[in-house]
Order: structure tokens, then sequence, then C-alpha cells
């Protein structure tokens, strides 16, 4: 998703002058969007107070969303499209004013495409706990001081509420079709076992119905680089100024991250043991070229996001179950009604195969039958951003 990928997808093995240039000067101590930024194309709505599964209630809850085509008489239309971790409300569009980056599935949302703007009516949240403009730890508090580490845990089924809110508030009685991938698949889930009358059509992505001990423990990873820069401050950094945020656990956790949401294959192929320069890695000054791609990215990233929200919605992954007090996966699995397309990817080493056929197996109405769509692709997790051909294919069939 950079482009608002999880990653990039630049088939250089080295990185430009430009890109370089692109990053120089100090990097802010927080790369959210905050009030008095230019708003781009979002919307705000205030979607009233929220009871979380914690037992801790956010007296005001604000989403921040974008949406493209027109709404019919009938309000039966509507298509929800949910992000994934690094994500935000910007689906489709070019960077701009307030939108640090390009649309990240503009090869699949607009008009004639996969999710056609001139027939749906599509609605992107950024969800509860992001930094672009929803409700989260960058947001001040009704002390009138950023949330920062006070910010309270959420849960996947917390940021669905704040969604079902939302819908109330635009008048989307039901989804003609919800839309997710990686973590906007763990959303799309929740909504079809919590809400199943207001889910007509269903599409998972590379997303699995449990988060795994393995992904809890390379999540944990993560965020202890975010919490062990002293820059981090126990989260009370957003008066730091420009280079005085944590700055480098955050880039340090991002560049963790990008090694699970491409392949090995591809970054073998891409890089091999290629130099950066023309100083031999083994003496001093070397740099191989997969590391300056990673250090790239994780600074590049520090520019558009929070750390704080990083670690609010890293947690909220670590809360998925879909079949937590529901008598299990299968049993939760089972309350869908809506009819069903489940797309997993070969290469997908975040977010295995495994998963999305778990999750087919139980679905009442999957088109596939009881197995997932297994796309071809070397780019790994990333594959559901990249391949918009092969996801657009797929889309078509649930969206005729």
């Amino acid at each position: 998703m950079e482009w608002q990928s999880e990653a990039d997808t630049s088939p250089s093995s080295f990185i430009s002058e430009a890109q370089v240039r692109s990053l120089i000067g100090k990097p802010p101590a927080t790369g959210a969007w905050r009030d008095g930024d230019p708003v781009g194309r979002r919307t705000f709505t205030d979607t009233g107070p929220l009871r979380l599964e914690s037992g801790r209630s956010l007296g005001s809850a604000r989403i921040a969303w974008e949406s493209w085509g027109e709404l019919s008489a009938e309000r039966d239309n509507a298509v929800l499209v949910l992000h994934a971790l690094t994500g935000d409300s910007h689906v489709s569009g070019p960077a701009g004013k307030g939108h640090a980056t390009a649309g990240w599935w503009s090869g699949i949302v607009g008009p004639g495409l996969a999710i056609d703007t001139d027939r749906w009516y599509v609605v992107a949240p950024n969800m509860l706990g992001g930094c672009q403009g929803s409700t989260g730890p960058s947001s001040l508090a009704p002390d009138g001081a950023e949330w920062a580490g006070r910010f309270p845990y959420l849960t996947i089924r917390d940021q669905v509420a704040a969604q079902i809110n939302l819908a109330d508030r635009i008048g989307i009685d039901a989804w003609a079709a919800v839309v997710g991938g990686s973590m906007g698949g763990m959303h799309a889930l929740e909504w079809a076992v919590t809400a199943p009358s207001r889910v007509k059509r269903l599409a998972i992505l590379a997303a699995p119905p449990v988060t795994t001990a393995d992904q809890v423990g390379q999540n944990s990873v993560q965020i202890e680089a975010i919490r062990t820069d002293p820059l981090f401050q126990g989260g009370d950094y957003y008066d730091a100024r420009a280079g005085n945020g944590p700055n480098r656990g955050l880039a340090l956790a991002r560049r963790m991250a990008l090694l699970n949401y491409r392949s090995a294959t591809e970054l073998n192929s891409r890089f091999e043991r290629s130099w950066q320069s023309e100083i031999s890695p083994l003496g001093a000054g070397g740099r191989f070229a997969v590391e300056s791609y990673l250090d790239f990215h994780g600074n590049k990233f520090t520019r558009r996001f929070d750390a704080n929200s990083y670690i609010t919605l890293v947690e909220a992954m670590n809360s998925h179950d879909v079949g937590r007090e529901r008598g299990g996966v299968a049993s939760a699995l089972s309350r869908i009604t809506a009819q069903s397309l489940v797309v997993g990817i070969d290469s997908d080493r975040l977010f295995p195969v495994e998963g999305q056929e778990e999750i087919a197996r139980h679905l009442p109405n999957n088109i596939d039958g009881s197995a997932p769509v297994v796309l071809n692709s070397g780019f790994g997790h990333d594959g559901f951003l990249i391949e918009d051909d092969a996801v657009s294919t797929q889309l078509r069939r649930l969206l005729p």
C-alpha cells in the first residue's frame, strides 16, 4: 500500500537523485493531516459518541471521507471501499494540496473502471485512529491538547462501528458492495458479519479471518521500534520542531513492514546484490541497493504518516478475529448473506493464501464456491494494489 500502496511500483533497483532531493530537509515531527491544512477532496462527518469494546468511549468521532460518482435517487448504488494500514481516503485522483500521494487504487476506481464511478457512488473513509483527517492520536482531545499517547485502544470492530455511524449519518441504509484489501479486508469482513442486511456484495482481498501469532509477533517488533525511539517521548511529540519527532523509529517500522509487503522472489530478482553506488559494500561507505530502497521508503513514509497512528492501527490489526465471541470463524462467517468474492495472492507472505481459503470455505454465498481466487503475482502482498488488470477482472465478476 507509496503512492499510498503498501510499497512502490517502480521497477528500478536504484533510488534516483530526484527521489533523494524530494526528501531534502528535516521531516516533520508528524506527517499527520492537521486542522488548518488544505482539505483536498475530503468531507468531514461527526459520527457522534462511540462506546469502545475496551469500555472507554470517544465523546465524539470525526470521519474524513471522499466520494466519487452520484448517489442514485433510490440510494442503492453506494459502494464502500476500505483502505489498508497505511492508506487513507484518497482512493483515486492525483496528489495535490491536502493529498501527499496519488490515489492508491486509481486504476480500479474511476469512470469505466472495475469500480465504475459512472455507475456506482463510491465512498472511502479514513479509518478511525488514522492520521488523515479522522479522529486519531494527532487529533485534539476535549482538553484542547492532542490525544497523543492517551488515545484509547481500538479494535477492528470499533473502527467498523464508526463506519456504521458514518453510513447512518450520510443516509446509506445498505451498501451495494463493501470492498477491502489487507486491513480494509478485515473491516469488510466485520461489516458483513456485524450488519449482514446492510452489505449486498462483499469483496475480500489479501486479508485473513484472524491475525495469527506470527503476524502479531511481527507487528509487535514494529511497534517496539517506534516506542524505543528516544524522541517518541511516550507519544507526546507533536510540539517538537521538525526533525525532532520519532522519525527514526517510524521509518524503521516501515522498513520492517516493507519486507513483508513484497515477496522474496521480487526483492531478489529486482535488487540481486547490486550496489547503490560504485563503492563496494565491502568497504567503508558501501551500500546495497536494497538497503537504499528500504531506507528511502522508510524516510518518505515519515512525511505522510504519524507514529502514534501507526501503533494504534497495528494494534487494531492485532485484535482481528472475526470469530471472537461468535462461536469461532465458521460460525461468524455463516452469518454473512452477501454475494462474496475472496481473492488471495500466491506470493503473499504477510497474509498467506491459507487465510483466504479459510474465509472462502465458510462463506454461504461465495461466487467461487468453497475456494478463493488466487492471483499469480511476483509482488507478494502488494499484488492487490499493483495488479490492476487481474484485480479488475475479479471485481467485474462481482460488480457486472
